[in-house]
């Protein structure tokens, strides 16, 4: 089983592609915000650390972020294998996954990015602000989500990229298409891990 994650920019639909994933090659996906929200819902004492910032619109910051994650991938159901959804966002929490995983003798095998040109991203979050009744959604607010999206996330992208576990993948179709997109790039680097008979999400 492989140790995968997830990135891209907002808007991209890495959320969709990392559930059908997961789901087609039988691994866990651990998504960080779901991940926040069942401690929130459960009421531990991380999740309670974590309401204080989210009740305040803030980021959850990298200290408490990094626990989180560190107490989700010491869990059993994921100690084969995984695919992370939203972490790490930064170089920090990069290099604090390292340490996660070297703790248990494993290292990451794949970082998968879905690339989408801003102005779609745009389009689309508007689009899905006025479906979901989001005012909060605004154009400056989206462009603002994506400028930090481009100082932050990117360079953990650039990092993966040296290290040669970078499949960077394009996002721009219809879901299925950028599915089979996602299939092919890890079926073309991992032919044992990926038959080609995974088609299908």
């Amino acid at each position: 089983m492989m140790r995968m994650l997830i990135m891209g920019p907002p808007g991209c639909g890495k959320g969709t592609q990392a559930e059908r994933l997961s789901r087609r090659l039988g691994m866990t996906g651990v998504s960080t915000g779901e991940v926040f929200r069942d401690h929130v819902k459960n009421r531990t004492p991380l999740g309670r650390e974590v309401s204080v910032h989210l009740d305040a619109g803030d980021l959850v910051p990298d200290t408490l972020t990094n626990r989180v994650v560190r107490d989700r991938l010491n869990q059993d159901d994921v100690r084969a294998g995984f695919l992370l959804d939203g972490y790490p966002r930064n170089t920090a929490q990069l290099a604090e996954l390292d340490i996660i995983l070297a703790a248990n003798g494993q290292e990451l095998d794949v970082a998968l990015q879905l690339t989408v040109d801003d102005p779609e991203l745009v389009r689309r979050l508007l689009h899905r602000a006025t479906m979901t009744g989001r005012s909060d959604d605004t154009e400056d607010v989206i462009r603002h989500r994506l400028e930090l999206y481009h100082h932050e996330t990117e360079p953990v992208a650039a990092a993966y990229s040296r290290r040669g576990i970078l499949l960077s993948v394009d996002g721009m179709g219809s879901e299925d298409e950028i599915f089979g997109r996602l299939l092919a790039a890890l079926r073309a680097a991992f032919p044992a891990a990926i038959p080609d008979t995974t088609t299908a999400g």
